[in-house]
């Protein structure tokens, strides 16, 4: 993030000799917090929501006010929901007999344009990682084994992300899913490394399709 070196009118930008405003100054330094936003990026947009009408910005604002307060996680799956309860989670012509298991909510999304998957979700939150002080407590997987344990369903997909976190994730679960139902993850059309959610239809489709009984 760009260095912000406050004086009496304006903010000037890193080493640059462009000043701004304060409250527009804000306003970018703010957008660069976003991920994948550089000084730039952050620039244009900023420059852009001044240019809107004033009920357009206001409306932008209120979207996401809203949005913070009234999105939360499903009490069930752990996806992002206004509700209690999430539409997948109570839409009863989903497959209950099937729990595709992912990282995030981005993986829900992704998986959703495929059409191809029918049953339901869990959302752990993340990936086991002990470098980052990750472990099976930070995340949703107790109570992923207690819904699997009570429901029983006939399958568990796991559908995480095939990185280093990802391998230790999916072996994990799936030692501690066993015991109660088959596991299995999808097939590795996707590159190692690579997010679900860069992932395009037809190859989460086969990944999908492909998937294996895990060992």
């Amino acid at each position: 993030m760009a260095r912000w070196c406050h004086d009496s009118d304006g903010v000037i930008i890193g080493d640059k000799t462009t000043v701004y405003a304060r409250p527009l100054a804000r306003l970018i330094e703010q957008l660069q917090r976003l991920p994948g936003v550089g000084p730039k990026t952050a620039q244009r947009l900023a420059l852009h929501i001044l240019k809107r009408p004033e009920k357009e910005v206001e409306a932008l604002a209120q979207a996401l006010i809203d949005a913070k307060k009234q999105v939360g996680l499903c009490s069930v799956c752990f996806h992002l929901s206004a509700e209690p309860v999430c539409e997948i989670c109570r839409n009863p012509t989903r497959d209950n007999n099937t729990i595709c298991v992912v990282a995030d909510s981005r993986d829900v999304i992704a998986l959703e344009k495929t059409r191809e998957y029918k049953g339901k979700y869990h959302v752990l939150g993340g990936v086991i990682s002990p470098i980052d002080g990750i472990g099976p407590e930070q995340l949703t997987v107790q109570a992923l084994q207690r819904r699997v344990s009570q429901q029983t369903p006939k399958e568990v997909i796991l559908a995480i992300t095939p990185s280093v976190e990802g391998e230790t994730t999916t072996l994990y679960i799936g030692q501690l899913l066993k015991p109660f139902t088959k596991v299995t993850r999808i097939a590795f059309g996707l590159p190692v490394g690579g997010d679900l959610e860069y992932a395009d239809e037809v190859t989460l489709a086969r990944a999908l399709e492909g998937r294996r009984e895990l060992d």
